[in-house]
């Protein structure tokens, strides 16, 4: 008999659309009960995720001073909570990255990472060497902490369920870590991990201020944006814009690129894309073996004929 439990990821107001990947994960066990646990500080984000079909049951655990954003302080509240549960999901996100180790350290068991595909309740397909293989995972343990691989899965988008709500007070929040400030980027473009478009350059946009011309085109698109390691490394961008095996992984419906030639490890990061768009100068770069449409050129001259078509 199957038993799921899920970590639910928030910003704080709502839910993460992570949560309804994992939930579609999830759903392929055909588990017996599909329970959700939410830690916050506010009561609506059990709500938005109680109208998810499939879900049995939200745990809403409250959460103050920010202890929800806390690996230490909510490990141990999930652990207690997982021991009636077969398997324990969280999103492979930074988020879930942080917290289901600990979990599966408290349970006693292996953590399995970047669930990509479940064949059945004890195996599975992840990613090794940087995406260049899958390998299948079969475990016989009682329990199974995972982490899933969000762009292998698309969002559960029901929303005619009828969960239940159990609520409750944290009380495991660490004494020894405190939760002090989240800093983020300005900006009124589409979330990275979660955008149906992405525009992204890489070293050949040439500086920081070059950049803007990708900002521009992404900006008319109503794209967000993206980068390779190679301009994070050169500082034209944030490194929160990295896609790829060291960055984020993405599965946008769209992803257009920009002077990035297509090393492995951000092809890793693009995999799953609907669609991918590459413009170089160079015909032979690596990118162009991924893309279903590829243009060698100038992206000088391509992306102001781009805005002038848009």
């Amino acid at each position: 008999m199957s038993k799921v439990l899920i970590l639910a990821e928030h910003n704080g107001s709502t839910i993460n659309q992570s949560t309804a990947k994992v939930l579609t994960a999830a759903k392929q066990l055909n588990a017996d009960n599909i329970d959700v646990l939410v830690f916050g500080n506010d009561s609506g984000l059990a709500t938005q995720v109680a109208v998810l079909n499939g879900v049995n049951q939200v745990h809403y655990v409250q959460c103050d001073d920010n202890h929800d954003q806390l690996a230490a302080s909510i490990a141990p509240t999930i652990a207690d909570m997982a021991k009636n549960y077969s398997h324990i999901f969280g999103p492979s996100t930074t988020f879930g990255k942080d917290v289901m180790p600990r979990v599966a350290a408290l349970l006693e068991v292996n953590q399995l990472s970047d669930v990509m595909e479940i064949i059945d309740a004890n195996t599975f397909k992840r990613p090794i060497y940087a995406g260049n293989a899958i390998i299948t995972v079969k475990t016989d343990t009682t329990q199974i902490v995972a982490t899933i691989r969000t762009a292998s899965f698309p969002a559960d988008k029901s929303s005619d369920g009828q969960a239940s709500v159990a609520e409750s007070s944290l009380s495991t929040a660490a004494t020894h870590t405190k939760f002090v400030t989240l800093a983020s980027g300005n900006s009124d473009r589409p979330d990275l991990q979660t955008a149906s478009k992405v525009i992204s350059g890489g070293r050949g946009v040439g500086s920081k201020e070059n950049f803007e011309i990708v900002y521009n085109l992404a900006d008319k698109m109503g794209a967000a944006t993206g980068a390779s390691r190679a301009a994070v490394d050169a500082g034209y961008v944030p490194n929160d814009m990295q896609v790829g095996q060291t960055g984020k992984i993405i599965a946008p419906d769209l992803y257009m690129c920009f002077g990035i030639s297509g090393a492995i490890q951000h092809l890793t990061g693009i995999k799953d894309a609907g669609t991918i768009v590459a413009i170089n100068k160079d015909g032979d770069a690596p990118i162009f073996e991924v893309a279903d449409v590829g243009l060698v050129g100038d992206l000088f001259k391509i992306i102001p004929e781009m805005m002038e078509k848009l």
